[in-house]
C-alpha cells in the first residue's frame, strides 16, 4: 500500500516562506512522477508543480520563479519550497505520486498566508 504523508504546512506573513515535504512509504523513485496541488476554500483543486522521475520539473504560472520542488531518494521524500508567498497561495496542499495509470493522494496540509 503506497502512503504519502505530507508535513510543513502552517500561518505565515506574506512575502515568508514555507518548505513543504511529502515523505512516501516506499522508494519514490517508482513513481512516473510525483506532484503537488492546492486547493483553495470554494475553488477547485490545481496542479502547482510537476517532478518528474526523469525530465525537467515544471511549476503552474502562478508559482513559476517562487516555488521549488525537489526530491530526496534516499529519504524517499519530495519537497515544496515556497518563498515569497503571498495570501492567494493559501490552501490545502496536496501531494500525488503516479504509478502507472494510478495516482495515489496524500492527506494535505493547510498553507495560510496573512497579509
Amino acid at each position: 500500500q503506497v502512503q504519502l504523508v505530507e508535513s510543513g504546512g502552517g500561518l505565515v506573513q506574506a512575502g515568508g516562506s514555507l518548505r513543504l515535504s511529502c515523505a512516501a512509504s516506499g522508494s519514490i523513485f517508482g513513481f512516473t512522477a510525483m506532484a503537488w496541488h492546492r486547493q483553495a476554500p470554494g475553488k477547485q483543486r490545481e496542479w502547482v508543480a510537476l517532478i518528474p522521475r526523469g525530465g525537467s520539473t515544471n511549476y503552474a504560472d502562478s508559482v513559476e520563479g517562487r516555488f521549488t520542488v525537489s526530491r530526496d531518494i534516499a529519504k524517499n521524500t519530495v519537497y515544496l519550497q515556497m518563498n515569497s508567498l503571498k495570501p492567494e497561495d493559501t490552501a490545502v496542499y496536496y501531494c500525488k505520486g503516479n504509478i502507472g495509470s494510478r495516482d495515489y493522494w496524500g492527506q494535505g496540509t493547510q498553507v495560510t498566508v496573512s497579509s
